[in-house]
């Protein structure tokens, strides 16, 4: 990559932000921005909203004025993904660049999609058009972290959340239901929630908090939900068994589909936690936030199977508990307060993707 200027950063930063107005619906592609500029003026921007529509660059060109077509020679485009090289739900964007005879590319991150990952490049540079990739390529990699992970590791990207007290219990002993966070805590989990493409809890969890594992709070998709139940003890009379959303429960007695809650038959064996994300994988989950209980968190923990973590603290404390999971090889990536909470949040030291901090979560 060459030299980056202020401009360069500039368009590119604004390629970012475009790409994140689509974040948790393109999934599983990733979030990509599109900004053409010819000197220092953006002639026509764009991002790709959802799976199956438009690409961000197609949606960039549609977007410039009649009166500035003539431009699209003489402009550069920044785009935060290496242009798609193959047929999948839309044409190829490579070619569609080459045919607009855009003048240049410049890329932040290569696609490690296999159909893709350097083709589009050598289709730009084949067809004339100068190309020019990683600006800015650790920000873009953060950005599509799950994206990434996804194909790098044949895996979803993992995310650990829980809340704990301020004396560091995740629950009272007798398991109780606890509400440890603020509203304004709970509400920006809901939204989170909808950025993720499943959520996971354990079987105690499942019983005794009887959570809906919805996003009710804001608006957006709800994610994949899926309960470890190994002798199926959780009653159908609870939430996760409703038709607010999708739902798996893992477990050792039974394979069915029943309206859109699926009993996925697994040996609950030392190898659960990876076969069970071999198989998300195949469903093209992208990623996989773990919201309790203790024991669950602690097994992802323990066998290095995570990518992030995400801990409420609460202001109150309890006195005695069930002590909360110690996290292990965590990278601190920052701490804010959410109300009267704190959140601090963790990437594993030996991720790939380490927190760039110009970039939100």
């Amino acid at each position: 990559m060459a030299v980056q200027t202020p401009e360069d950063v500039k368009f590119m930063s604004h390629c970012f932000n475009l790409a994140q107005r689509a974040k948790g619906h393109t999934t599983p592609n990733p979030m990509v921005g599109a900004v053409l500029v010819h000197g220092e003026r953006i002639i026509g921007e764009g991002w790709h909203h959802f799976y199956g529509a438009d690409h961000a660059e197609v949606n960039c060109l549609k977007s410039v004025a009649a009166a500035d077509k003539h431009l699209i020679a003489e402009s550069t485009m920044y785009v935060n993904l290496e242009p798609c090289a193959h047929h999948g739900a839309t044409p190829p964007c490579a070619h569609r660049l080459v045919h607009e005879k855009v003048k240049k590319v410049i890329v932040a991150n290569m696609d490690p999609f296999e159909q893709v990952n350097g083709r589009g490049i050598t289709i730009l540079k084949d067809g004339g058009v100068e190309t020019v990739a990683g600006l800015m390529e650790a920000e873009g990699a953060w950005m599509n972290r799950r994206f990434f992970c996804f194909h790098s590791q044949q895996r979803p990207y993992i995310i650990l959340k829980w809340a704990q007290t301020a004396d560091g219990f995740i629950a009272p002993h007798d398991r109780s239901r606890l509400q440890i966070t603020s509203a304004e805590s709970q509400q920006l989990l809901h939204k989170w929630r909808t950025e993720e493409t499943a959520i996971m809890v354990g079987t105690t969890t499942a019983i005794n908090d009887n959570p809906e594992l919805t996003a009710r709070l804001h608006e957006g998709k709800q994610p994949l939900r899926i309960i470890l139940d190994k002798d199926l003890q959780v009653p159908h009379t609870h939430h996760v068994y409703d038709t607010k959303a999708a739902t798996w429960i893992i477990n050792e007695q039974k394979e069915l589909l029943t309206g859109n809650v699926h009993s996925v038959r697994m040996p609950f064996d030392k190898n659960l936690l990876p076969a069970l994300l071999h198989r998300l994988h195949d469903q093209k989950i992208l990623s996989l936030m773990v919201e309790g209980g203790a024991k669950l968190l602690t097994s992802f923990i323990e066998m290095g199977l995570w990518d992030e973590a995400r801990i409420f603290t609460g202001a109150e404390s309890i006195g005695k508990g069930i002590v909360a999971p110690a996290i292990q090889n965590a990278s601190p990536a920052f701490t804010k307060h959410i109300g009267k909470d704190e959140l601090q949040v963790f990437v594993n030291g030996q991720s790939s993707y380490p927190y760039v901090q110009r970039m939100e979560l």
